[in-house]
């Protein structure tokens, strides 16, 4: 028997290292690895779908990743800011009160001690009746809306317990009058390959595959007797069992005969894309920071990262590095852009901010990944439920954060993947297995 594994990101190449049995992993691009490639070149070194350093609140998880990369992994503290109003704000925003103005620090305590919202369902009222209108207004509104290019109004708040963590109010009170303190502790410390970016992560899981066929898009599924069947128009390979890993939007157009109230459930999960522009820059003086995130609306970038401190061989003597992402969706004004006009743009940006001299980028790249982050709408689960129990009932696992269209990291990637596998291993060896 053998299992078909769709898409060679990071969770299928996870899925295929730990399956025992016979499996083949069909990757559409070049070299697999997904979201966690990497550009190495001209002494540069980017992660191509944005920073993926690695921590989690799973220790086992984690002690896994590094023990994968072996010799090659550094450990570094978090420095990340916020950029607000011309003054660096440490991470989280709450977390860092104390620099702003006495009138914001004022405003930001005050509504958080007093705060009348209710809880509700949308973002926009779990943001305010968590945090109060100071801190919403100022930052969490608005760096939200711009890294979910959606009005938070529109998403509802059932996925964020857990990924965001309520504040404790002593450290409010402490980050106001200057105490420090430090939020998202399980982030203060992370783990980052040596050399060659986040991709070392997906090639450590790579070597361990049976079979990877790249430039294998997939096209066409087909269940015909006891097997499935896969194309990519030109080739066809057969398999007792398949795995997706790729986005639900994409194999539920690949399927024959879907009904039409499926087709559309899926089609209305809304997702965003990602534009990250890489820029080498000549510096004697490097900026020290691991993040910068930017709530400012007239700024095209949400975040931008300094690879030089995730790991001191990402860059060439005497150069830094600086990744910008950008939220986009089609429509937006952005998403269009020729590579050009978004050089240009966040070139300019970079330089209005005072980060970097437009003179001195010696090296730059752009990278566009369409399905980029889940959006939590009303009708999501209904839409999502529809696809999923489809595909199910052929017999077909999703796993991974854009087959199973969850908003989930990399820690989390890595876990179900390994479960997924671990189940299916189960199954086989007690002879459960079903086709």
């Amino acid at each position: 028997m053998t299992i078909g594994i769709l898409g060679g990101g990071l969770v299928g190449l996870v899925i295929g290292a730990h399956l025992k049995q016979p499996c083949e992993v069909l990757e559409a691009d070049d070299v697999p690895g997904g979201h966690c490639r990497s550009l190495v070149a001209d002494g540069y070194t980017f992660d191509l779908g944005g920073p993926h350093i690695m921590f989690s609140q799973n220790k086992e998880t984690l002690d896994y990743m590094i023990s994968l990369l072996g010799e090659n992994v550094v450990t570094s503290r978090r420095n990340n800011q916020i950029l607000y109003n011309g003054r660096y704000v440490k991470y989280p925003f709450e977390n860092g009160l104390a620099a702003l103005s006495p009138e914001d620090r004022y405003d930001c305590l005050y509504h958080f001690l007093y705060n009348d919202h209710k809880p509700g369902l949308t973002f926009k009222d779990w943001i305010y009746a968590t945090f109060g209108k100071g801190i919403a207004e100022k930052y969490m509104l608005p760096y939200n809306e711009k890294i979910w290019n959606v009005p938070a109004d529109q998403m509802s708040a059932d996925w964020v317990e857990g990924r965001v963590p309520r504040p404790p109010a002593e450290d409010i009170i402490k980050s106001a009058v200057g105490i420090e303190t430090e939020g998202y502790t399980h982030q203060l410390y992370f783990q980052y390959p040596r050399s060659g970016g986040i991709e070392a992560l997906a090639r450590a899981f790579a070597e361990k595959c049976r079979s990877i066929i790249t430039r294998f898009p997939v096209r066409r599924v087909w269940r015909e007797g006891a097997y499935w069947h896969v194309s990519d128009g030109k080739e066809t390979r057969r398999y007792d069992r398949l795995i997706s890993t790729i986005p639900i939007q994409d194999l539920i157009s690949a399927l024959p005969d879907v009904p039409g109230d499926v087709v559309r459930s899926v089609n209305a999960l809304r997702f965003n894309s990602l534009s990250v522009v890489m820029l080498g820059v000549k510096s004697a003086q490097l900026l020290p920071y691991t993040a910068l995130y930017i709530p400012d609306p007239g700024v095209p970038f949400h975040r931008v990262s300094f690879p030089h401190n995730f790991s001191d061989r990402m860059v060439p003597p005497g150069h830094m590095a600086v990744a910008a992402e950008i939220t986009t969706n089609p429509g937006d004004g952005f998403h269009e852009l020729d590579d050009e006009t978004v050089f240009a743009r966040v070139i300019d940006g970079l330089a209005k901010l005072e980060l970097i001299d437009p003179a001195t980028v010696d090296f730059r790249a752009i990278c566009r990944t369409k399905h980029a982050y889940v959006i939590r709408t009303f009708d999501y689960a209904q839409n999502l439920a529809a696809g999923i129990d489809y595909l199910n009932d052929l017999g077909i696992v999703s796993c991974g954060r854009n087959a199973e269209f969850a908003y989930i990291n990399m820690d989390e990637a890595i876990r179900r993947g390994r479960a997924v596998a671990t189940k299916i291993n189960e199954e086989v060896g007690s002879g459960h297995w079903q086709k």
